[in-house]
């Protein structure tokens, strides 16, 4: 069920752009020989990898051998290519990679990270006390490692990090049993090429979750003001341990902060003000409502900032009680927009109808929101 759950979102609700982890420079073009070169990057060992495909020369049926440039690295390059054509690289001329074809355009220089045996990646709770000197509090950490992590380690990948990480994987875990099922999500993307594999790291809430999502005090309800710190943390503590133990893209093109509720608040306000660290920003059902709706006016800065998200997704249900927020939701995105953003380039909004305000239906959502952060695998 949640499979097609999944595969509804991406096809319904979310779509998805372009960008990748383990392929790059799909549209370099070498102007001058017009040649086209394909390099397959994977650790073969003894074996060897070839190449089919639908051009002159190529087929389906049988490879042609790729040249070993590395011993990790394998080549191929023609100035014959006329047209645009779909291929895929072999190990021993037998095992396929997984995936849908690659494709490659005259004059292109495309590089690849296939896998050819993992079809999953792994979570786990890594770290139940992660102490931070920002904020002087402990809280575990999670992470997902997409499929070619462990198999294929020429491979580096985006990053998104995650708030309430208790609630990403684990229905034992998760408040109400009901987790967001990332790994399911990542998954079924990185399968069908729809979400570009990446690395996901859930920071749990501590009981100041309040105070520490929250970026300024809300008079009304005596509390909040510890965003800033808490984004401290991740910034000068979590985010630099991660890029140094895993095979991460650090850039703020190949990282993710996404968050919902109170969650989402934070991780808008974080494009706001950290646009140079976190390129890519999901806010699901955001509490915007926070402190008179303070974030409306600070989203307006993006306009005159010139590091800002270069992709922001924002959603809402419109069922249950107060209506996911939907009206002020409806605010953001026009906010947003009125920054400079454009729907479906840069911005992704959207509204389930009759989702209320709970795990359940983030879990549902979560696809289309990945695949629009992250992109799809390319090319």
């Amino acid at each position: 069920m949640r499979s097609f759950v999944i595969a509804l979102c991406l096809l319904v609700g979310c779509g998805g752009t372009t960008g990748s982890p383990t392929a790059t420079d799909a549209g370099s073009v070498d102007v001058a020989t017009r040649r086209t070169t394909l390099r397959v990057h994977y650790p073969v060992g003894a074996r060897s990898l070839s190449l089919r495909g639908d051009l002159a020369g190529l087929s389906w049926e049988r490879g042609v051998s790729l040249t070993r440039i590395t011993a990790d690295v394998w080549e191929w390059s023609s100035d014959q290519v006329a047209r645009s054509f779909e291929w895929k690289p072999l190990l021993d001329d037998r095992e396929w990679s997984i995936g849908s074809n690659y494709r490659a355009s005259p004059g292109a220089t495309l590089d690849i990270y296939p896998r050819f045996v993992a079809r999953s990646g792994r979570w786990s709770r890594v770290m139940s006390a992660f102490h931070s000197a920002v904020l002087n509090n402990d809280r575990g950490l999670w992470l997902y490692f997409p499929p070619s992590y462990d198999e294929n380690p020429t491979a580096r990948f985006p990053v998104v990090y995650m708030h309430d990480g208790r609630n990403l994987f684990n229905p034992a875990t998760a408040f109400g049993g009901n987790p967001w099922y990332a790994q399911d999500a990542l998954n079924h993307g990185a399968e069908i090429g729809s979400i570009r594999e990446a690395i996901v790291v859930g920071i749990e809430n501590t009981p100041d979750r309040i105070d520490e999502y929250t970026p300024s005090r809300d008079a009304g309800r005596m509390a909040g003001g510890r965003g800033a710190l808490y984004l401290r943390m991740l910034i000068e503590e979590v985010k630099p341990l991660i890029d140094r133990s895993y095979r991460t893209r650090p850039g703020a093109a190949d990282t993710v902060l996404l968050g919902s509720s109170l969650g989402g608040l934070i991780s808008a306000w974080a494009g706001v003000h950290h646009g140079q660290v976190f390129g890519n920003i999901g806010a699901m059902s955001p509490s915007t409502w926070w402190d008179d709706r303070m974030l409306l006016r600070e989203v307006a800065m993006l306009r005159s900032l010139e590091a800002r998200p270069r992709r922001i997704y924002v959603d809402s249900g419109d069922g249950g009680e107060g209506r996911d927020d939907v009206d002020n939701t409806a605010m953001l995105a026009q906010a947003i927009r009125a920054a400079g953003y454009r729907d479906e380039i840069d911005l992704r909004y959207v509204v389930q109808r009759g989702a209320v305000h709970n795990e359940v239906y983030w879990a549902q959502r979560l696809p289309g929101a990945l695949a629009f952060l992250l992109g799809s695998r390319d090319p």
